[in-house]
């Protein structure tokens, strides 16, 4: 009889485990299916909102679902676990997103596709940042109030309200760039005064709008020029060259801090070449200097000096510099 008894013990024991693992089995099973519903449910959703994406072309549909098949038999076969198959799944339905307008060619005929053209301004607006402090300068950013409202000495208003003006030709010049009547700006005053935050400020916005932006100041510019001519078989002069060619073509060109560098009779044939070029081609210029106009002409060849007084609109600055006012209310 005790031998009878410990065995029935056993037997519902074993009977008892049993059924325990089974019940955790069958949990687990449970478990694992609504996962595997979820998953599933999940990869109908991006399916379905591919074949929207596509606009009933039968070609991207087809093949983007040939994908996802392949792929999805291909994880299973190496018995990938159920993140890395629903990853695998979920790259190759989406796996070929184009552009809807040009395939991804980044043309449209003759056109540059707007998606190119979204990259190109990306990318410019990062080479500018190199330059500039594209990150705080802005037209939503410029401070008037640094601008003294007293009289300014011979000029017959203050430097908030010359300010004012400015701030809205330069406004203006960018956000119309292609259609504002003024086509060249030259930014004259003595240093600290905010020309360059400005010219930053059109750079920012003509090259958001999807133009070609290129910012040097004049050292940069007519160095390249030296390399392109001196250095002509040297990779340093096959870059200069490239470089000029940007300088020449670009949609604007912001040329800063005219007069900062050594003036030769090279430098002077470089800035004629650049100002003439992009005059006869109808292309963009803004230039900055420290000089005013009666000190350009006395500095610069007469062609030079013409060009520049009778093919840009000035825009003086005056008043207090801005670095201390900052430096002193810090």
């Amino acid at each position: 009889k005790k031998t009878v008894s410990c065995l029935q013990q056993k037997n519902v024991v074993h009977l008892f485990l049993l059924v325990s693992s089974t019940k955790k089995w069958y949990n687990n099973l449970l478990h694992r299916k609504g996962d595997e519903m979820k998953t599933a449910k999940n990869i109908a959703k991006l399916t379905e909102k591919m074949i929207k994406f596509y606009d009933g072309d039968l070609h991207d549909i087809n093949h983007f679902l040939k994908v996802y098949a392949y792929a999805k038999t291909i994880g299973q076969c190496e018995g990938l676990d159920e993140m890395s198959q629903m990853s695998l799944e979920a790259a190759a339905i989406v796996h070929d997103i184009a552009c809807p307008l040009c395939r991804d060619t980044g043309w449209q005929g003759a056109q540059m596709c707007r998606c190119l053209r979204q990259l190109c301004t990306q990318e410019q607006i990062r080479e500018l940042s190199k330059l500039l402090d594209l990150g705080e300068q802005s037209f939503d950013t410029f401070r008037i109030d640094y601008y003294s409202q007293t009289l300014y000495s011979g000029r017959g208003t203050s430097p908030r309200g010359n300010m004012e003006l400015v701030y809205d030709v330069c406004l203006n010049y960018a956000t119309k760039f292609s259609r504002f009547a003024i086509r060249n700006l030259f930014l004259s005053g003595a240093p600290g005064l905010g020309k360059t935050f400005l010219s930053a400020c059109i750079a920012r916005t003509v090259s958001e709008n999807g133009f070609s932006v290129v910012y040097d100041t004049a050292a940069n510019i007519f160095s390249q020029f030296e390399a392109r001519k001196f250095l002509r078989d040297s990779r340093d002069g096959q870059e200069a060259r490239d470089e000029t060619r940007r300088y020449l073509n670009c949609d604007l060109l912001i040329l800063d801090d005219l007069g900062s560098e050594l003036t030769t009779q090279f430098t002077q044939s470089a800035l004629y070449e650049l100002m003439n070029a992009r005059l006869v081609s109808d292309r963009h210029t803004v230039i900055s200097s420290n000089l005013s106009m009666e000190e350009i002409a006395q500095r610069y060849a007469p062609q030079i000096a013409s060009r520049l007084d009778g093919e840009y609109h000035s825009l003086y600055f005056f008043g207090d510099d801005i670095r201390l006012l900052k430096k002193n209310r810090m």
